[in-house]
């Protein structure tokens, strides 16, 4: 089975096979598999277009990660992933927006060490946008009891270049 039909594929057999996902890199620095994990137990694979628009998040993602390290990292810090593509499934169980980005695979949930490094990113995300002229379509600071993460949205088209901090 090569990777298009894996990933298009309903089948039990191709969940099972997450090592395949994990090894997927979609840049250098992030896999299909970690941008499709969760901790339910419902299949989560995304078809053809949804990974192109995760690639197309991860380059952001990439470009995040290198301007962290080069201001504040110790050369080599993550970007860690909460939540990246979801399936309708998969989105409904978690209590996800009935018309997330997720669902599509145009966004991503970052876990970060605290308010500061939230603020930090978005601010280096703003940057990134305005550098490449390229606008993305949310970037929230989102938080939920003491839990604090970076919501990070980039559509093919139609970018609205939403930004909130939503409690």
């Amino acid at each position: 089975m090569n990777l298009s039909e894996h990933l298009t594929s309903s089948s039990v057999a191709a969940l099972g096979n997450l090592s395949k996902l994990d090894c997927t890199r979609l840049t250098p620095h992030f896999t299909l598999g970690e941008l499709c994990k969760t901790k339910t137990k419902i299949e989560n694979v995304p078809n053809e277009e949804q990974v192109e628009n995760l690639k197309r998040v991860c380059r952001w993602l990439e470009q995040l990660r290198r301007r962290w390290n080069n201001l504040y990292g110790e050369g080599d810090d993550p970007i860690v992933i909460n939540s990246g593509f979801r399936s309708p499934e998969v989105n409904k169980a978690v209590g996800g927006a009935t018309m997330s980005n997720h669902l599509t695979g145009c966004a991503v949930d970052i876990r970060r060490v605290g308010i500061e490094q939230a603020l930090r990113y978005a601010a280096i995300l703003l940057d990134i946008s305005d550098l490449n002229k390229e606008d993305f379509d949310e970037l929230l600071i989102e938080q939920k009891k003491s839990v604090v993460w970076i919501h990070f949205a980039v559509k093919p088209t139609g970018n609205r270049r939403r930004t909130n901090f939503k409690r």
